[in-house]
């Protein structure tokens, strides 16, 4: 606990950094977190990654008062977005709940599907422009309806690798709407990923928070940090040359995916587990 203690202003400085990021791009929440949490502090994945979903929906609930206030979010999006994510959540969230979280298998687990996730999202960061050009003009054929139930099954997706990884509903999501809505500005587009990121970090927090693997001091001084950093980011989107930023973040996920690879391999350093225990 004094390690804790004394770690906390350390946690804050991340925590409003990563904030920050998220407002600026809707990119950035588990992405950076998560690893920060695995690599820089010792959390041990199935905790970082429980932890973070609760931040995440704290601090992404400030960016949506924000959005929502500048009216930068399509709410029609969010809501096809949830209808898919929240369900898969839970099912997810079930399918972990026969493992051991704290186990070689489920650090095995979550360390793989981060370390994915990240590679897709620095690529994804790196090639959105090519991939939009590329494939707007196909999915521009598709009718509302069918485009409502692709957004539903992006929605699914995300709710499975987010539960899992804590990585996803930014880069990917943001990506994947702008292919399926390229009439919507792109503050709207980070608007409504960032709201929509609210109720599936919420149901795969709560989840996490069944399963054990939440540890609530670490929880208090991320939030402390991260809530005015997405405040102020979502601020001043508008002001940020956002595809520097977006390369930047790229490159830094390539190195974290890569570090996070080589020490899946070698269980050297001691890892913190959750406090909490697994209730039924």
């Amino acid at each position: 606990m004094n390690a804790i203690h004394s770690l906390q202003p350390f946690y804050t400085v991340a925590g409003f950094t990563v904030g920050l990021l998220v407002g600026l791009t809707g990119v950035g929440g588990g992405a950076l977190m998560t690893p920060i949490l695995i690599l820089l502090f010792g959390i041990h994945p199935a905790t970082a990654v429980g932890t973070d979903l609760l931040y995440a929906a704290a601090t992404k609930t400030a960016g949506s008062l924000v959005h929502g206030y500048n009216r930068t979010v399509d709410w029609r999006v969010v809501r096809h977005l949830a209808t898919g994510s929240v369900p898969m959540t839970v099912l997810t969230i079930w399918g972990l709940s026969f493992i051991n979280l704290n186990g070689a298998m489920a650090h095995e687990l979550i360390a793989g599907a981060l370390t994915v996730a990240l590679f897709v999202t620095a690529l994804t960061l790196v090639f959105r422009d090519r991939i939009i050009a590329r494939y707007t003009a196909r999915l521009a054929k598709l009718t509302p309806a069918q485009v409502d139930a692709l957004t539903v099954v992006v929605g699914a997706a995300l709710g499975v690798l987010v539960s899992i990884s804590s990585v996803g509903a930014g880069a990917i999501g943001v990506t994947a709407l702008l292919l399926l809505y390229p009439h919507l500005p792109t503050a709207r587009i980070i608007g409504s990923d960032i709201a929509h990121a609210v109720p599936l970090t919420l149901a795969a927090g709560i989840g996490h928070w069944w399963l054990g693997s939440i540890d609530w001091a670490l929880l208090v001084p991320l939030l402390l940090g991260s809530v005015p950093g997405i405040v102020l980011g979502s601020y001043t989107v508008a002001h940020v040359p956002e595809k520097a930023l977006r390369l930047l973040l790229a490159a830094t996920l390539v190195l974290v995916a890569t570090k996070l690879s080589l020490d899946a391999h070698s269980a050297s350093a001691p890892l913190v587990t959750a406090t909490t225990n697994r209730a039924h």
